[in-house]
C-alpha cells in the first residue's frame, strides 16, 4: 500500500496556531511547517496504517472560558476528503478530539456506537464511517495545544493499546519539533530585532528597504519612507536619567506598533531616538497620513507612568513627547535609474533631509522631502 497523500495548511495560515507564550512568536516565520506536520502523519501511519488521520491545534488568541468557547482545527489531514477539512473546526466540548484536549490523556476507541465520547455528526457531515479512533495529545511544555488521531485501521481490524502506545510516541515527537522549531524562529527573530524596544533593527531595516524597491521596480509601485526624531529627547536623560530614557523608547516602540497598522509595513529603531517606518505601496498623501496618526497617537499619550524597578519612587513627568517626521516616496523623489544601493541610499537621505527640515520649522512637524 502506498504513502496517503497528506494535506496541510500553508505557512501563513499555521502562523497563528505558533502564537504560543512559550516563547515569543513572531508574525514572520521561517518554518516548514506544512512539510513538517505531513512527515508526523506520514510517519505515524507507517507504524499504525490507517484510511484516516489529522492535526488539530487551537489558536490561543481565540481560547474561551469554556470547552464550548474552544475552537480545534484541522491544520493537516489525509485519507478522504482531506483537502476540504483544512482549516475547518470542531469544538473542544465534542467527541474524542475534544475529550483528549480537554483531559489531555489518549484515547481508544474500538465501538463507537457505544462510545458516549462518539461525534456521529463529523461521519454524516463528511460521509465517513468510523470503525475506531486511537487520538493522543500534543504538548507544548506542559500545555495541551492541540490533538493528533488517526482513524480505521487499514485492514480492517481494531485498534489495540499497542497502536495507542505508538502514536504516543509520535505525540512526544511532535511536541517536541514543535518547541525545537518554536526556539529557531525565536532565535533568527532576535537576530532582527532591536532588544530595547522589539521593533526591527537598523540591519533589517535595509535588507527590507532593498527588498521594497525591488518589489516597487517589478511591480511599478510606490514605497514611502517615514523617518522619525523624538523632538528634546534629551530632556528626558537630563532629568530622570538614561534608564528613564530607554524607558521612554521602549513605550513608544510599543506605541509605533499599535499605530502603525498598514499591511507590509516594516517599523524599525534607525539609532538613538530615530526610528524609520517603510510603506510599500503608499504615495506621498497616504504616508503622511501614517505621519499624523503616529503624532496624534503621541499627543494622547503619557509616558513614564508608575514605578519602575531602577527608580526609588515614581516617576512624574508629565512633558508632551513629539516627534519631526521627515516622508520621502519612491520614485516621486528620485528616479527609477540605478543600483538598489544607491536608491535605497538616496531615498534615506531624502527622508533624513525632510526630517531636519521638520525640526528646522519649529519641530512637531511633518515635512515632505523637495
Amino acid at each position: 500500500m502506498g504513502q496517503p497523500e497528506v494535506y496541510s495548511l500553508p505557512p501563513d495560515d499555521l502562523e497563528p496556531f505558533l502564537d504560543r507564550r512559550r516563547y515569543s512568536a513572531f508574525p514572520e516565520s521561517q518554518l516548514h511547517l506544512p512539510f513538517f506536520l505531513a512527515e508526523i502523519l506520514s510517519k505515524a501511519n507507517d507504524f499504525v496504517p490507517s484510511t484516516a488521520g489529522s492535526i488539530l491545534m487551537d489558536r490561543p488568541g481565540e481560547r474561551g472560558e469554556t470547552p464550548a468557547e474552544i475552537s480545534l482545527y484541522f491544520v493537516a489531514a489525509f485519507g478522504p476528503s482531506a483537502g476540504e477539512l483544512l482549516g475547518k473546526s470542531l469544538r473542544a466540548d465534542r467527541g474524542v478530539v475534544g475529550q483528549v484536549y480537554r483531559t489531555g490523556e489518549p484515547y481508544l476507541m474500538t465501538d463507537p456506537q457505544n462510545d458516549p465520547n462518539f461525534y456521529s455528526k463529523f461521519d454524516s457531515d463528511h460521509e465517513f464511517r468510523t470503525i475506531g479512533v486511537v487520538a493522543v495529545p500534543v504538548r507544548i511544555e506542559r500545555a495541551v495545544c492541540g490533538v493528533l488521531e488517526l482513524l480505521n485501521r487499514s485492514d480492517g481490524g481494531a485498534y489495540a493499546e499497542r497502536d495507542l502506545q505508538m502514536l504516543e510516541i509520535f505525540a512526544r515527537y511532535t511536541s517536541i519539533s514543535i518547541e525545537n522549531l518554536l526556539d529557531a524562529q525565536r532565535a533568527n527573530e532576535m537576530a532582527r530585532r532591536d532588544d530595547l524596544t522589539g521593533l526591527y533593527n537598523d540591519r533589517f531595516f535595509h535588507h527590507r528597504l532593498s527588498e521594497d524597491l525591488i518589489r516597487a521596480d517589478v511591480t511599478r509601485s510606490t514605497v514611502a519612507l517615514l523617518f522619525l526624531d523624538l523632538d528634546d529627547f534629551k530632556g528626558v536623560n537630563d532629568t530622570h536619567g538614561h534608564l528613564a530614557g530607554s524607558q521612554v523608547l521602549k513605550e513608544f516602540g510599543y506605541l509605533l506598533d499599535r499605530t502603525v497598522t498598514t499591511e507590509g509595513a516594516t517599523l524599525a529603531r534607525y539609532g538613538g531616538d530615530e526610528f524609520v517606518v517603510i510603506l510599500p505601496d503608499l504615495d506621498i498623501e497616504e504616508g503622511c497620513a501614517v505621519a499624523v496618526e503616529i503624532q496624534e497617537a503621541l499627543a494622547e499619550t503619557t509616558f513614564l507612568q508608575g514605578s519602575f524597578t531602577w527608580a526609588e519612587g515614581p516617576i512624574y513627568w508629565r512633558s508632551p513627547l513629539t516627534c519631526s517626521v521627515g516622508v520621502a516616496v519612491y520614485p516621486r523623489h528620485l528616479p527609477r535609474q540605478g543600483t538598489t544601493d544607491m536608491k535605497k541610499n538616496l531615498l534615506l537621505r531624502a527622508a533624513d533631509l525632510a526630517m531636519y527640515e521638520a525640526k528646522e520649522k519649529g519641530k512637531n512637524q511633518i515635512q515632505v522631502a523637495e
